[in-house]
Parts: structure tokens; C-alpha cells; sequence
């Protein structure tokens, strides 16, 4: 149990440019930071951090909460995992009791997943080390690969014994259930034996972007032709292998610094490479290039460079998924290593500085790279050049962006020797195809019981305050301990300045009038600072942005988000000031109030006239009839106020 007061003292330690810039590439934008959201897929920013409110905001899909929300949505934690994820990264000190077998079998599933991992890791690291058949199979096998033990340790690199089942045995023995094991995969369980999936194998864990081990890559040292060289965990509800990059947690920092993602197809590729200070490098771990890895390399850069072995056929069997990276508006680059060798090797086998030259020297753009091999085998066969313009110009209509459409399509012109106008008809063509895909849906389809009348949209805008119920819960949240000042004459005819807190008169107002909200969270927010004022305390917005109910404080969060906000520095550069709001707050303030009562007083009155149709006697239409009477009165006073002219 985390005590309230280290919470509370992590969550203000946080900050919450640092904790997301992590995760995504950001860039300050005015007293702001603007990125690609990491909760969808988007082309423009639309995600925007407030150091200042300490807050986050997709403007795109609406994804908002605070830097503890960030981390629980985006790493998929719970709470707890995410306090202390962050007291970690701010080396603050969390005090907790060292848990025993029967509470690791308490926690939620999910973190019993992480948790069997990190145990599992532990031995087969263990086993590496300080068992004799680990030093002589497993730890002999990566020396022999040249990886120092600063770079085994740094990856977390392990063994498996060749015993059927040592690691289930010592694990069920260390209070974890079976069931658990099996859902890893670290198990597999049949007819009624247990078995260690990865046993007589070097284990490479497999990390998310926190470095927790999520699952596990096995090589087999022997040649048994009936067995598979790498084997993988299978898909848990930790570890889906479609949205992982090995390598990911330990390249991301050097892939925002270079601007560049380098990727290659298996796990020594990456170790030999961040051995060598490349650590701007990833691995697909042999699976094909899916859109969520290609997006998770996004967040980072949008620049990707592959880097291959020498077999051409391996690259063709590669198109697709490039063309999928293509399709992300990202820039795609090949460096094809010599024959016979890898990442891995050529990592191993040259000094850092002359990978780097050979990676830079021999890097080419996609496009260009595709048709220069492909021209290769046309042979000057005109059927085989006519497929393979289709083939490239197909491969151009991917890219989202229609100036570096037009860059391609010049480019190709030349090495093709086709006119330009030519591969602009094709490039034409099939973007006219896609769209009309695209856009398949007629009038038809829409449901004939489908209504657009104007009497159900203008019966939705008058029965609704939820526009004016929200700006007096943004300025009660935003501006709640600000002051304004009312002058007041007084027995001497005296002018005072009274200074009056603005939660203090919005919430006497409103309960002078007996108004409450339709939108119960509004009315739970309200609330709030009803009881912290009897108790003369006023709640800033930070009270609400962490708030214990997870409701509150992500409404609270949404509504004081904003797109933009003025920069002084701006202002200054341009000498030109701009009024505030808070500079106008009274103003402010009143008309909203104002705006609330009277829209609630058009409610009334259409309610009250819904009555009037009803009523079946002449004394309960009289009575009706006065009070809707007065109540227009009440609603032509309120809108002269706001500046209104009622004309119904």
C-alpha cells in the first residue's frame, strides 16, 4: 500500500512533458507541446501537452488525463503500476513489504502475467551464469557471437536447461499458479504432464516500451532438423507479437535523438548493433512487418531505414510490408549488406565507425531501390517493363503526400525512360479506383426509417444546458480561487472594492436560485466545491485533474483542455496584446451565469407550455398561462442583461 501523501508527492514531482515525451515525439509549440497522438492513427498533431496545467489532450480522438493516466492507458497498467512506474523515473522511494507466494497469487491476472515473466528471466539469466550446463552451452554459444557480459546483462539474456521441466517445477515450488505459467506460455501443459516450452534453448526476453518483459524468444543450440531454431512465446493478454519491436524500450531514446529507426529481422541483429553504439535499431523478431509496429516506430520518427543480407529474394518477399510503411506517410530507406553477411556479422566483424559509413554511404530510397532491381530482370522484355511500371507506379499512389507523389513519379520518369505525363495517367488511374472504393456507400444504403426533421433538432437544442452547465464548471475549475472585485457604496456613500472568490459567487448564485445540473458529473464537480467551501477550503483545477474518482478527473481534464493558448513571448515579438479572460473575469463570469439561468428559463418555459396543451380545465390553463406569462418576463429581463433581444 503506497501511502496518500508519496502519491501525492509523485504525482507533483511528475512532469508530464517528460513522462510522455518518452513515448512520443513532441515539439513545443507556444507555451505548449504538440505530437502525433500515440491512441490513433493520425497524419497532422492533434495531441497537445499543458505543462503548465499538467495535463494531455488528443484534440483527434479525445483521448485526456494526466501524466498517471498517460502511463496507465498507453503501457496498459493499473494504477499502482503506474505511481510506481513514475517514482521510478524520479527515483522517488516507494516502502513496501516484500510479498509473499499467497499475495502473488492475489494480484490481478495481468500483472501475474508481468510478474511470472520477470521471474522466468531471473532464472534463465541465473541459469547462464551460475549453472554449469548454462556457462557451457548457453553463455559459451554468446561469447562465441562476441557479445561482452555488459551487453548479456544489459538484454537480460538467459538459458533454459535441457530438463523437461526445471523451470514449471521451481516456479510452482515459488508459490506461481500453473495456470499463469500456461497462459505465458512458459508451460505447456499435456495430458496431465508439464513441459518448459523453452527448455535447451538461449532465451531472449522480449520487453515493452517500459521495459517490462512481456515474453520470450528461444534459439535452439542443436541441428535437430524436427525442431524450429527460434520458437516465441505465444500471444497473452502482455504480449501481443503484432504491436512489439524487440528492442523498442532500449532503441527509443536514440531513435528520437538521430531521427532514424533502423530495422533488421532478428535478435542478434539488434544486440550486435547496440554492442557496436548503433542503439537506433530494432528487430521485427522474424514475424512480417505488421501497421501497429510500423506505427510504433512512428511515434518516434518518420524515418526508417532496413537494413538486409544480401538475398534479393528475401527483400521482394518484403514489399508488402514496405509498401505499408509507405502507406503511414513515412520515408522508407534499404541498405543492402554485402553477400554473406548481416547486421550481425558486419557489426561484429568492422569497427562502429565504419558500419555507420557503410550504412549512410549505402543507404537508398525505397522507390528508387525497387525499380532498379526489378529493371534487372526485364531483360528488355517489353511485357515485363510494362508490369513492372504498373508495379512502381502502384507502389508511388501508397504515399499519402501528393508533392512527394510528384517527386517520385519525375524520378522514375528518367531511371524508367517512360514520359512523366504517362506514369502521371497510371498514378491517376488508380487513385481515382481507390477513391471510388472508398467511397461505395449511396443514398440506398442509408435506413429508410433514418428522420433529419428540423422539430428534433431544435427540441434537442432548447431542452439541452449542457453548453452552459459546462463553462461554469471550466470557470469554477480553471479560475475557482481567482478573485473579482465588486464595488459596493456603503452608509458614507463611500465606494468600497470588495474582493469576492469566484467559486464563492458562482456557488451562492446558483443556490440563490435554486439551480442545479442536468449533467450529473457536472453536478458531482459542483458539488465538491460546495463541501470544501463549508469546510474554507477552495479546490484548484490540480484537485480535480487527480481526483480519486477516475470520472471526475477526466471530465475535469477535458474541459479545461485547450488547443491553443497565447504565448507572452509572442505577444511581445509582435506588440500585440490581446485581452484575456481572466483579465475580463467578472465580465465573464456574470454572463455565464447569466447565459445558464436563462437557458434553463427557456426549458421551464417549453416544459410549461407542453403543460398548457395538456391541461384539461380552464382554472389549470389560467394558472399556466400566468406563470408562463412571468416566466417570459423573467427570461426578456435575463437576455436584456446578456445584451439579447427576444422577438417570440
Amino acid at each position: 500500500m503506497i501511502s496518500p501523501e508519496t502519491i501525492r508527492n509523485i504525482i507533483e514531482t511528475a512532469r508530464i512533458e517528460e513522462v510522455i515525451g518518452e513515448f512520443v515525439t513532441i515539439k513545443k509549440r507556444g507555451v505548449n507541446y504538440i505530437g502525433l497522438c500515440p491512441f490513433h492513427n493520425e497524419k497532422t498533431p492533434s495531441f497537445t501537452i499543458s505543462p503548465s496545467k499538467g495535463i494531455y489532450k488528443c484534440f483527434g480522438c479525445g483521448k485526456a488525463g494526466n501524466a498517471v493516466n498517460f502511463i496507465m492507458e498507453h503501457e496498459h497498467y493499473s494504477y499502482p503500476e503506474a505511481i510506481k512506474y513514475l517514482a521510478k523515473k524520479y527515483n522517488i522511494e516507494i516502502e513496501e513489504e516484500e510479498q509473499t507466494p499467497e499475495q502473488i497469487q492475489a494480484l490481478n491476472e495481468k500483472e501475474s502475467l508481468y510478474h511470472v515473466s520477470t521471474f522466468a528471466q531471473k532464472h534463465f539469466s541465473d541459469n547462464l551464469f551460475n549453472n554449469d550446463e548454462g556457462k557451457a552451452i548457453g553463455l559459451s554459444y554468446l561469447k562465441e557471437r562476441d557479445f561482452s557480459e555488459e551487453t548479456i546483462k544489459k538484454f537480460q539474456l538467459g538459458y533454459s536447461l535441457d530438463k523437461w521441466d526445471k523451470f514449471t517445477e521451481y516456479a510452482l515450488n515459488n508459490g506461481y499458479k500453473l495456470d499463469y505459467l500456461t497462459k505465458t506460455g512458459l508451460t505447456i501443459s499435456k495430458e496431465n504432464k508439464n513441459y518448459d516450452r523453452f527448455r535447451a534453448r538461449v532465451i531472449f526476453p522480449i520487453h515493452n516500451l517500459s521495459g517490462r518483459i512481456i515474453g520470450f524468444g528461444g534459439r535452439i543450440l542443436t541441428s535437430e532438423k524436427n525442431k524450429p531454431k527460434y520458437i516465441n512465446s505465444p500471444e497473452s493478454d502482455i504480449y501481443n507479437k503484432s504491436k512489439v519491436l524487440y528492442g523498442i524500450y532500449f532503441a527509443k531514446n536514440a531513435i528520437i535523438n538521430i531521427n532514424n529507426c533502423y530495422l533488421v529481422e532478428g535478435y542478434t541483429d539488434v544486440i550486435s548493433l547496440h554492442q557496436a553504439g548503433i542503439n537506433n535499431v530494432v528487430a521485427s523478431s522474424g514475424t512480417s512487418l505488421t501497421t501497429e509496429q510500423i506505427r510504433l516506430i512512428k511515434r518516434y520518427t518518420p524515418n526508417i531505414t532496413i537494413l538486409y543480407d544480401g538475398d534479393e529474394a528475401g527483400i521482394k518477399a518484403s514489399f508488402r510490408g514496405i509498401d505499408m510503411i509507405l502507406e503511414q506517410s513515412m520515408n522508407v530507406k534499404i541498405v543492402l549488406f554485402p553477400e554473406g553477411e548481416d547486421p550481425d556479422s558486419f557489426a561484429r566483424n568492422h569497427r562502429t565507425s565504419e558500419v555507420n559509413e557503410f550504412i549512410n554511404n549505402k543507404a537508398r530510397d525505397f522507390i528508387e531501390f525497387k525499380t532498379n532491381l526489378l529493371l534487372k530482370e526485364t531483360a528488355d522484355d517489353p511485357l515485363k517493363k510494362a508490369s513492372l511500371i504498373k508495379e512502381i507506379v502502384n507502389t508511388i499512389s501508397l504515399i499519402p503526400d501528393s508533392i512527394y507523389r510528384s517527386v517520385y513519379i519525375k524520378k522514375c520518369s528518367s531511371m524508367l525512360d517512360i514520359p512523366e505525363q504517362t506514369l502521371m495517367n497510371e498514378l491517376n488511374k488508380i487513385l481515382r479506383n481507390k477513391f471510388k472504393k472508398k467511397h461505395q456507400t449511396t443514398f440506398e444504403e442509408i435506413p429508410e426509417s433514418t428522420e433529419f426533421t428540423a422539430e428534433k433538432q431544435i427540441d434537442v437544442e432548447i431542452n439541452e444546458s449542457e453548453y452552459q452547465e459546462k463553462d461554469i464548471i471550466r470557470l469554477l475549475l480553471l479560475y475557482g480561487t481567482k478573485e473579482i472585485i465588486f464595488e459596493i457604496e456603503n452608509e458614507d456613500k463611500h465606494i468600497d472594492k470588495v474582493p469576492v472568490k469566484v467559486s464563492q459567487f458562482i456557488i451562492n448564485d446558483l443556490k440563490a436560485d435554486n439551480i442545479s445540473f442536468q449533467n450529473k458529473l457536472y453536478q458531482l464537480i459542483f458539488n465538491e466545491f460546495v463541501s470544501a467551501l463549508e469546510d474554507d477550503f477552495i479546490p484548484d483545477d490540480q484537485f480535480f485533474i487527480n481526483h480519486k474518482d477516475e470520472k471526475i478527473s477526466k471530465l475535469s481534464i477535458d474541459i479545461i483542455s485547450s488547443k491553443y493558448e497565447l504565448s507572452k513571448n509572442w505577444e511581445e515579438k509582435k506588440s500585440i496584446y490581446t485581452e484575456t479572460e481572466e483579465q475580463k473575469l467578472k465580465e465573464t463570469v456574470i454572463t455565464s451565469l447569466l447565459a445558464l439561468k436563462a437557458k434553463k428559463i427557456d426549458i421551464i418555459i417549453l416544459e410549461n407550455q407542453k403543460e398548457i396543451s395538456k391541461a384539461e380545465n380552464d382554472e389549470e390553463i389560467v394558472i399556466l398561462l400566468e406563470k408562463q406569462k412571468s416566466l417570459k418576463n423573467i427570461s426578456k429581463i435575463i437576455n436584456a442583461q446578456l445584451g439579447r433581444i427576444i422577438t417570440k
